[in-house]
């Protein structure tokens, strides 16, 4: 998909992850499934247009994660707090405030987003 203009709003997490690049589409897939093996009661919503997972019920979903396509990277939005916790264990990735980037031509460190999520989700709850 050429990225020009506003971004589409979309139905759906699979119609945002079928206007993806084939290999950002398999790390988008990738990435969703770690999220729901590692909180499988996660509600998966879209907003500000891009696919987020709601760990708690009526939490706001800001506060939620989420993930969005870039050229050349995934974005995983765990939130700042869980970014620190696992800041010596990112070392090898590029993170923004809140984000972990992961290139599009490595693989996904599975174990260590799993952990990561449900680290997320025992904040929420004041854990």
């Amino acid at each position: 998909m050429e990225k020009k203009g506003p971004m589409p709003t979309f139905k759906t997490i699979d119609d945002y992850i079928d206007s993806q690049v084939l290999e950002a589409q398999s790390i988008l897939r990738d990435l969703r499934s770690l999220i729901k093996e590692a909180v499988p009661e996660t509600v998966e919503i879209t907003n500000y247009k891009v696919p987020s997972f709601t760990l708690i019920p009526k939490v706001k979903p800001q506060q939620q994660i989420m993930i969005v396509a870039y050229a050349k990277h995934i974005s995983f939005y765990p939130y700042q707090a869980t970014v620190d916790h696992f800041s010596d264990q990112l070392k090898d990735l590029e993170v923004g405030k809140g984000t972990v980037k992961f290139p599009l031509n490595k693989p996904l460190p599975k174990d260590l987003i799993k952990r990561m999520v449900i680290f997320r989700k025992e904040e929420l709850l004041g854990k």
